[in-house]
């Protein structure tokens, strides 16, 4: 979603990718012009509310999804998630849980506490197994709590880097994913359905549909449409819409935690410096769902930190819609309108950057005509 991910896949996607696009359903715009026009986004710095950094996980050749025996234990990888680790995770969870299918269920414990090892522990837990979730910290705290955390995939991998047998991994892994979330659509997860707008100044410019349709999962994104711009606030010759799915990351992960509480889970805070520190654990089967921390964890140094900044408007409860481009975005979310549009490989820093803020807030203020 951001510019500099643009230049991180752009040189491994495959050339027919317009073409498919072309294909994909288009409809007239004829009855949404009757619709009430889309409310702007105040975009002023008085009303900024805060400045979040996450580190998000990154591996060019993609997720790492691997068992393997550890001394006396089974240990199940399931890391490295770039910026899809939310729309990812119950399928990467349960392909996860597939590799112990043949062992009988019993105690297990789970490395990590965000999106990943909430999703893997309750997907052990329906199977039948006992399970501990260990971790350093819990949400509200967790890099997880940071996320954007809309329905899209696509910043996973480097597209010239994945193989024709991780591809097909990632996308049973999206489809997975994508049905869990459609089951839990509503307040109670704080899952919902919602317009993304996707603007382009050129027909040459990528936007995120064509990372759907070089990623394989186009079928995925629901009532595509290209309309008419004039008929929107927005600065741009050309206007694409699709329909996901929007997580707010601070109603969700509660709830995800809470089920797994409800069903027997246990939770205990603690850290590991060390893999070899998981044989003190009584569990025999471990699954490690460290995300950036199975760097130093698994001694992965594909494994990086890709920085993303995040400044969050006050809420606008008349904004109901997303919009995506030229690599910044904007989320409407019951916690404040997130506006992001940063993606900095190799960026260790968590301090907030004054010029990247300055920059998002300059840059989304100009998506909309005077």
């Amino acid at each position: 979603m951001t510019a500099q991910r643009t230049a991180l896949s752009r040189g491994g996607f495959i050339s027919s990718a317009s073409a498919a696009m072309a294909a994909l359903p288009l409809r007239a715009y004829a009855q949404a012009r009757s619709a009430p026009p889309l409310a702007r986004v105040k975009v002023d710095p008085a009303r900024v509310i805060r400045t979040v950094v996450g580190l998000r996980p990154f591996r060019p050749h993609g997720f790492v999804l691997r068992a393997e025996a550890f001394g006396s234990k089974t240990i199940v990888h399931n890391y490295g998630h770039g910026g899809g680790g939310f729309s990812l995770s119950w399928g990467c969870a349960t392909l996860a849980a597939d590799l112990l299918s043949s062992r009988s269920p019993g105690r297990a414990a789970v490395i990590g506490c965000g999106v990943i090892g909430l999703s893997t522990a309750r997907i052990l837990q329906d199977r039948g197994w006992d399970v501990t979730i260990y971790a350093s910290s819990l949400p509200p705290n967790t890099t997880s709590n940071i996320a954007g955390a809309q329905w899209t995939p696509t910043v996973v991998f480097a597209a010239q880097e994945a193989t024709s047998a991780f591809l097909e991994t990632f996308r049973r892994a999206a489809s997975i994913a994508n049905r869990a979330f459609q089951l839990m659509a509503g307040s109670t997860y704080g899952v919902l359905w919602i317009d993304n707008y996707s603007l382009k100044q050129a027909a040459t410019e990528r936007d995120e549909l064509d990372y759907a349709v070089s990623a394989g999962i186009e079928d995925l994104y629901q009532d595509i449409e290209t309309i008419e711009p004039a008929s929107t606030p927005f600065a741009v010759p050309l206007v694409r819409r699709f329909t996901t799915m929007l997580i707010e990351p601070n109603t969700y992960l509660p709830a995800v935690m809470r089920d797994f509480l409800l069903r027997g889970g246990k939770i205990e805070v603690r850290t590991f410096a060390a893999l070899r520190q998981m044989h003190d654990l009584a569990e025999p089967v471990v699954l490690n769902c460290t995300g950036l921390g199975a760097r130093a964890l698994c001694n992965d140094d594909e494994l990086i930190p890709v920085r993303g900044q995040l400044t969050v408007l006050e809420p606008q409860a008349e904004v109901d819609y997303i919009y995506l481009a030229n690599g910044i975005y904007m989320f409407p979310r019951n916690d404040g309108i997130v506006l992001g549009g940063t993606f900095d490989r190799g960026d260790w820093s968590l301090a907030v950057d004054a010029a990247q803020q300055s920059r998002i807030l300059i840059e989304h203020a100009a998506v909309y005509r005077s």
